[in-house]
């Protein structure tokens, strides 16, 4: 894939089959005569069942192919109960009756803005790296919306990357019932000679559409290090229109990379006092890197409780004297419930602040770099 050429055709072009070689016009060959005296050939072994991507390794050298591994304990799966809405009823009912009796014009307009924004061509794969101060206050819930929506306008590939700890939760708000290859795993095998359909069985397929690939099997061990996540990001971004990377909490090594490498950051915020506070201390961290790290930020303010006695308007003023654009997540009962996020059953407003989240750190990973 040239960085010149229409980089979008190239990578859709990939996601088809690989067309069947053209028959030969020669005759074919007849068989070779087998002398019964001689011993017969050893029987040989069978190929293994997954295959191996052109040009990845090898294939004399052994490959151990990890187990897949459920998000969710089986035990455990019931205990989620039925998904709820973000909404309630009252709310749903009453902002159908709203859309009877005021004018959409309004909304129209800035929705196709939202949408310009989020659907904006790339010539290459831009990575938006999201952290917090601490963990706990809806990182990983944060960037499987960033996923979704950017998956839901897109028509180009896009991946969900976690690179948090061995135990974090992107898989299962991602609605993954198992996983496989980590990217540890992956970083031993990528080269450049393989192609988009050869990455991609190394991944796991989200049901809205793009990919997702975990940093680990839900398990306690050693967390992703700054080369690994290096090597993954530099190899995958060249397939994927958009790598939104789910990292660990600041000030861990692979975030501070994340942050320093990324085209656009989004850092989410708790809305406490402490939290914005704490955040506006990273953001200041951010205006003292050599490029404009600043310039390319957007915080997300995300409220965990309906019983938030925080001021949101004066707290998000505060976060934007820094000059960066904050957006605020409103407490959604779905998401506060856990377990895999469902697009449908987040409240409204929910969801149009991640589309506005998205757009923003859209806009700012093609426009700053």
């Amino acid at each position: 894939m040239t960085e010149g050429g229409d980089w979008q055709r190239d990578v859709l072009r990939e996601l088809a089959d690989t067309p069947a070689a053209p028959a030969s016009t020669s005759p074919p060959m007849p068989p070779a005569p087998v002398d019964p005296r001689l011993p017969s050939p050893p029987p040989q072994p069978a190929s293994p069942t997954r295959p191996v991507p052109r040009g990845t390794r090898d294939p004399r050298l052994p490959l151990t192919t990890p187990e897949s591994v459920p998000t969710v304990d089986p035990r455990l799966a019931h205990a989620l109960g039925r998904p709820q809405h973000g909404d309630s009823l009252t709310q749903r009912t009453g902002r159908s009756l709203r859309r009877l009796t005021t004018s959409a014009g309004q909304d129209v307009a800035e929705q196709t803005h939202l949408a310009t924004e989020l659907q904006r061509p790339v010539t290459t794969g831009r990575i938006i790296a999201v952290t917090s101060i601490r963990g706990g206050v809806g990182k990983s819930t944060v960037s499987a919306l960033l996923g979704r929506t950017f998956n839901h306008y897109r028509h180009d590939p896009v991946l969900t990357l976690e690179a948090d700890a061995a135990l974090g939760t992107l898989p299962v708000r991602m609605g993954a019932e198992s996983v496989r290859w980590s990217c540890a795993d992956l970083a031993q095998i990528l080269t450049p000679a393989m192609q988009l359909t050869d990455v991609t069985g190394y991944l796991v397929p989200v049901a809205d559409g793009g990919w997702l690939l975990p940093a680990g099997q839900g398990r306690v061990g050693a967390p992703m290090d700054v080369r690994t996540y290096r090597t993954v990001t530099l190899a995958l971004r060249r397939y994927f229109a958009v790598t939104v990377v789910d990292c660990e909490s600041l000030p861990g090594d692979v975030a501070r990379t994340a942050m320093d490498t990324a085209h656009a950051r989004v850092v989410v915020a708790p809305m406490t006092a402490e939290g914005v506070n704490g955040t506006r201390q990273v953001l200041n961290w951010l205006a003292q890197l050599p490029h404009a790290a600043l310039a390319s930020t957007a915080v997300a303010l995300s409220a965990s409780s309906p019983d938030t006695t925080l001021d949101e308007k004066t707290a998000a003023a505060h976060l934007r004297e820094a000059g960066v654009a904050v957006v605020s997540l409103p407490y959604d009962r779905h998401l506060a419930q856990g377990g895999p996020i469902h697009t449908v059953m987040l409240g409204q407003a929910t969801r149009d602040a991640a589309v506005r989240l998205a757009a923003e750190a859209m806009h700012r990973a093609v426009r700053v770099r």
